[in-house]
């Protein structure tokens, strides 16, 4: 017999980089099943103009989550408006693709400050309220990247692999508690994020809303892996129990090993550049993929 759904009407939620993508549909997916939602995201104005939209008395707060003190701000005033937070979405995140030669220090260091500090910092400020209340969830949101290392997203990789095993150790952490860890992995999402980059032969893009609606399956049905589509389970199984010559045959054979590096740099050039932009001490540089130290 199927277990219950929990019940999480009422509950209360809190959202980083919430205003677009994934984020935001997570919002109002949540919204209308009944939960109180903060939105957080570095752009405060279209956090609270998402929460306007959104509705159901969410509400839009700024947050960077790369500044442990404006995260606690975030969390503090959402429980202050809202109540207790039960769950938190770890949503925020950055891709800025290229070769990894390429790559400059500051765009490598700005990635790791978002996709896994950020991460980190919002897990260590709900936790003990969590502890001390005896319940809650934390969903991390990283990808299918974080299974695989795909050739134009090297540290996007990497950061992603980060909040893969943080959260299975965290879970680990936390057995035998009331406290549950779900790590979402989508594919591709059509999103900003996704923009100029084209489809595996196997896994096709999915809608923010698909990753909402197993967000919110996920809270009813509580589990570790939520991969969307959920195609990239078995694919994900099959791989890892195949030799490294076979994997890597798979993969070129799904043209996985493509996506990311022939992404169209002019189709992501306002993505690049809104990434860029979004930390004051750093401006574009001369190639969209790049950041570059401010001029003095």
């Amino acid at each position: 017999m199927a277990k219950q759904p929990r019940i999480i009407v009422g509950q209360v939620a809190a959202i980083t980089g919430a205003a677009r993508g994934i984020g935001k549909a997570t919002a109002k997916a949540l919204a209308r099943e009944g939960v109180k939602v903060a939105i957080g995201d570095l752009d405060a104005e279209l956090a609270r103009s998402a929460a306007q939209e959104v509705g159901g008395g969410a509400i839009g707060l700024g947050l960077d989550v790369t500044d442990r003190p404006s995260f606690q701000r975030f969390i503090d005033e959402a429980e202050q408006r809202l109540g207790p937070i039960d769950v938190l979405v770890s949503n925020a995140g950055i891709m800025p693709l290229g070769q990894f030669v390429d790559e400059d220090d500051l765009t490598a260091r700005r990635m790791v400050d978002i996709n896994v500090h950020g991460v980190m910092f919002g897990m260590k400020i709900v936790l003990p309220g969590f502890h001390a209340r005896g319940r809650g969830h934390l969903v991390n949101i990283a990808s299918s990247a974080g299974k695989g290392g795909f050739p134009g997203g090297a540290t996007y990789c990497g950061t992603k692999h980060f909040v893969v095993g943080l959260s299975e150790a965290v879970r680990g952490e936390l057995r035998g508690t009331a406290i549950e860890v779900s790590c979402v992995m989508p594919g591709l999402v059509n999103t900003e994020l996704a923009s100029g980059v084209g489809d595996a032969r196997a896994v096709k893009k999915v809608q923010p809303e698909d990753v909402a609606d197993a967000i919110v399956d996920a809270l009813k049905h509580p589990r570790f892996d939520v991969y969307v589509p959920r195609s990239i389970g078995p694919i994900t199984q099959v791989l890892n129990v195949l030799p490294r010559r076979g994997r890597e045959v798979l993969v070129r054979a799904l043209k996985v090993d493509r996506v990311l590096a022939q992404a169209d740099p002019a189709a992501r050039r306002g993505y690049e550049l809104r990434a860029a932009l979004s930390e004051p001490g750093l401006e574009p540089g001369s190639e969209p993929k790049q950041l570059s130290e401010t001029s003095p």
